[in-house]
């Protein structure tokens, strides 16, 4: 029976494309098949994920792998991914079934001339997993004793590991293997199934193998169960994890990400991993961050030879590393990247960890940035708010730079932290970008600013109040920030208190009746659910822990998942850009024991 494609449907949408997509598979030219090809991939098994059409088109697939003019490989790739595909139950099994019954006639792959067609078939075989596989056992372990290239046999002992049933002592016969990536593939299998702590013996078979033939682990070629050494190791043991990083397995950085505590413990290859790119020397300066004091001139001596770098990012990247260190160079330093480079992303980098760790030894830098306001980027001209004397006497200046601004980061920011000090001047600036031609954010943060220069919250609350009456959440944090000003709006913010329907919507609207009223009988339990229901995973601090450390009450429901957040071994926070910066995690846990140790629980 003909498929009727239309009434199908993949990544995309209608899935009546795909016939077109089989036809340009059996063109003659090579560049048609490629681009049909990664429609195909994308339509069918668009990142892992498989679909209502995606079991019909094995068949064709199948047909163009035995007989197509071309992309034999990526074919049967693409086979092995929609046998272990992820999505719906139905579409899943279904996908699974069908590239099961397809296989016994692409089964003389296993056995071709071309090891990646054989490489291919193993993967192919493993991604069906149990029953479809046990079948085809045998064929594995033939493959086994006969494959005479290296990765394929590895890759065979992998998949023989994931479909086998028992304990797989077959496998420590070959933690003597000649090759190491045949000893890798057998000790991180058994190392996959092993108890904790991690066998020592495994760690080092691991460790010696992979720093023999150093090459990625490939996670995306099998399914769920696999889980590479690596993985083991950083997830369930670090102690065995700093004992593969000493046998030369590069995993220092990722100890620290997974670890608190452990920055010390990496330090020696921490260094020696750095190869001077400014991403490198990103990472060194948030581990310098954790560092003890009597580590930290180990790492001002290896980043000193940076600064000569003809790259200037690479110069920004190595002073914020000296100045996360508390290197004296770091100020210095700083004033010339500012007078040479006051535009570059990473001059703010590093003036910001200056200012951080040197504060008003930092004055040199803030001077220089005065005298650059005119060429600095936005978030440079921020950080002048934490110098009110140098930003206080370039008034005429940043209320210039107040159109330019691209929100709530810069000129606007510098003025509202000066308050009455920015005068009359700095007040005619903001309002002025009250009602101008700004996007979104802009007229809010004059407006906030603009209330703290004069105590005036009359254009703030003309933009607030319409948009709460709409039902608007974004206007809540604003509406705290003004503090007892905003108590107009409190009609619009109050019902929210009960009528939200989620932590986060009552817990924002706790806050904003906190700071505006200093209310605590309604206000501290939704503040409270909202930062449990956070789950402190963001790399932001949750707006609620500030507020409740304010305030010094806590629910007792609260004082459970909190202590196990500040007290854990894990870290519980993460983000993915690494910039120079403390540990996001590193700031929550502080923040979440300050709260703890501070803060009257109430039953």
């Amino acid at each position: 029976m003909e498929t009727d494609w239309g009434t199908l449907g993949h990544a995309y949408g209608p899935a009546d494309d795909i016939p077109g997509l089989l036809r340009a598979m059996e063109s003659e030219d090579a560049g048609v098949r490629e681009e049909a090809m990664e429609e195909l991939v994308s339509s069918l098994c668009h990142q892992g994920t498989v679909y209502d059409a995606s079991a019909p088109a094995v068949p064709h697939l199948a047909r163009l792998a035995l007989d197509g003019p071309g992309h034999r490989l990526e074919l049967l790739w693409l086979l092995g991914s929609l046998a272990d595909g992820s999505g719906g139950p139905a579409e899943r099994a279904a996908a699974r079934r069908a590239v099961a019954e397809a296989l016994p006639a692409l089964l003389h792959f296993a056995h071709d001339p071309d090891a990646e067609l054989r490489d291919a078939m193993v993967l192919l075989v493993a991604g069906l997993g149990r029953p479809y596989a046990l079948p085809l056992l045998p064929l594995l372990r033939a493959r086994l004793d006969t494959e005479p290239d290296t990765e394929v046999r590895a890759h065979v002992v992998t998949a023989l590991a994931l479909l086998e049933a028992g304990d797989g002592g077959w496998r420590h016969g070959l933690l003597t293997d000649p090759e190491p990536r045949i000893r890798l593939a057998a000790a991180e299998d058994l190392l996959r199934t092993a108890g904790l702590p991690l066998p020592a013996r495994l760690v080092d078979v691991c460790a010696a193998a992979y720093a023999a033939d150093p090459h990625p682990r490939e996670t995306g070629y099998w399914p769920a169960a696999y889980r590479p050494f690596t993985d083991r190791l950083l997830e369930d043991d670090p102690e065995a994890a700093l004992r593969a990083l000493a046998r030369g397995v590069p995993l220092a950085h990722d100890i620290v990400e997974r670890w608190r505590g452990r920055e010390a413990d990496v330090l020696p290859w921490a260094l020696d991993e750095c190869g001077g790119q400014a991403w490198e020397l990103y990472r060194l300066a948030r581990l310098a961050c954790a560092l003890p004091a009597d580590a930290r001139p180990r790492v001002r001596e290896r980043v000193l030879p940076y600064l000569d770098s003809d790259d200037p990012d690479v110069r920004a990247a190595a002073l914020t590393v000296l100045a996360r260190a508390g290197a004296a160079e770091a100020v210095p330093g700083a004033v010339r990247l500012v007078e040479e480079a006051p535009g570059l992303a990473g001059t703010v980098r590093a003036v910001t960890a200056v200012a951080d760790v040197f504060g008003a030894a930092a004055l040199p830098v803030a001077h220089a940035l005065a005298g650059r306001l005119d060429e600095a980027s936005p978030h440079l001209v921020a950080v002048l708010a934490r110098y009110p004397a140098v930003a206080a006497r370039s008034v005429s200046r940043l209320a210039a730079l107040v159109p330019l601004d691209a929100g709530e980061h810069g000129a606007i920011a510098v003025l509202g932290a000066l308050g009455p000090a920015a005068g009359a001047v700095g007040a005619g600036a903001l309002r002025a970008a009250v009602g101008g031609d700004f996007g979104p954010p802009v007229p809010v943060a004059a407006a906030l600013a603009y209330h703290r220069v004069t105590g005036d919250p009359a254009p703030a609350l003309a933009l607030l109040g319409p948009e709460l009456a709409d039902g608007a959440r974004e206007p809540l944090r604003p509406a705290a920030e003004l503090g007892p000003a905003a108590a107009p709006l409190l009609p619009l913010i109050e019902p929210r208190l009960t009528d939200a329907r989620t932590p986060a919507g009552r817990g924002v609207a706790a806050l904003a009746v906190w700071r505006i009223t200093g209310r605590t009988g309604d206000t501290v339990e939704p503040l409270a659910r909202w930062l449990v229901a956070d789950g402190f995973r963001s790399p932001f601090e949750p707006p609620a822990l500030p507020a409740l450390t304010s305030i010094g009450l806590l629910p007792r429901f609260a004082v459970a998942p909190l202590r196990a957040a500040a007290d854990s071994a894990r870290r519980t926070a993460h983000d993915l850009f690494v910039t120079g910066e403390p540990h996001p995690d590193d700031v929550l846990r502080s923040a979440l024991r300050a709260l703890l140790a501070s803060a009257r629980v109430l039953d």
